[in-house]
């Protein structure tokens, strides 16, 4: 079954066309990874399809439903969840706090203004259990402020998995990580089940190449490559992408 599909999808800022009649499609449980140099238009995509930008033509498929025009916070309800190449956490709360928070967006509560988070205990445990799955339940009660890179990107990761989401979405997870950090997020990334459609963005092809089931290669908004690991690693056309060559 067909988790995901993108087809004919078009973008324009002015004069600047960011995404060119992208289409692809990804199969429930696979590992996709989308590659392309800088400017390639990879985020880009990841905001048309959870609709934080609105495609100008196109559409855009979750398990068969069409998305297309779907408000982005009703994409969520239907099981899509992502992470941000640049982290956007809440940093003088405590972790536990910011994985809370994401439940809440999901959650019949966020309509009451009055809402005591320390008083739902159901909303806790989910929490709690979504920090201990990225190795951070020990420091649940620490504030963000007071934690490493490494571990932000875990508790953004947190976030999106409390959700439950059936398609999750990561935007370089590995940015910005020493070696140590992308180990642990490397295992921790290898570890989600299958029954959670995966696909991620980033730029390094040679960090994330053992994800993939299959690829993606974009350039200037298009997609240029497509198809296994040695499938794109071999086509000339990917050599040219990376080295003009």
């Amino acid at each position: 079954m067909t988790a995901l599909a993108v087809t004919r999808l078009c973008k324009s800022f002015g004069g600047l066309r960011v995404a060119s009649d992208v289409s692809f499609a990804v199969e429930a449980g696979e590992r996709r990874l989308i590659i392309g140099p800088n400017g390639a238009g990879k985020t880009t995509l990841f905001n048309l399809i959870t609709g934080e930008l609105a495609s100008d033509s196109g559409s855009i498929a979750l398990f068969g439903r069409d998305i297309t025009r779907t408000a982005s916070r009703r994409r969520a309800h239907l099981g899509m969840a992502r992470t941000y190449q640049i982290i956007t956490l809440f940093p003088r709360d405590t972790l536990l706090q910011n994985v809370m928070l994401a439940l809440l967006g999901l959650s019949p509560l966020r309509w009451s203004l009055l809402a005591d988070l320390d008083r739902e205990p159901g909303l806790q445990q989910r929490a709690r259990a979504a920090l201990a799955r990225v190795g951070l339940d020990q420091i649940a009660e620490r504030p963000l402020a007071q934690t490493s890179y490494g571990e932000r990107r875990r508790v953004e990761i947190a976030m999106a998995l409390a959700q439950a989401p059936k398609v999750l979405l990561l935007d370089e997870p590995f940015a910005g990580l020493s070696v140590d950090e992308r180990r642990e997020v490397q295992k921790l990334i290898t570890a989600i089940p299958r029954d959670v459609t995966i696909v991620m963005i980033e730029h390094n092809m040679d960090v994330a190449l053992d994800f993939a089931d299959r690829i993606t290669l974009l350039h200037f908004g298009e997609v240029v490559v497509e198809g296994t690991r040695a499938e794109v690693v071999g086509d000339p056309r990917t050599r040219e992408v990376y080295l003009g060559a």
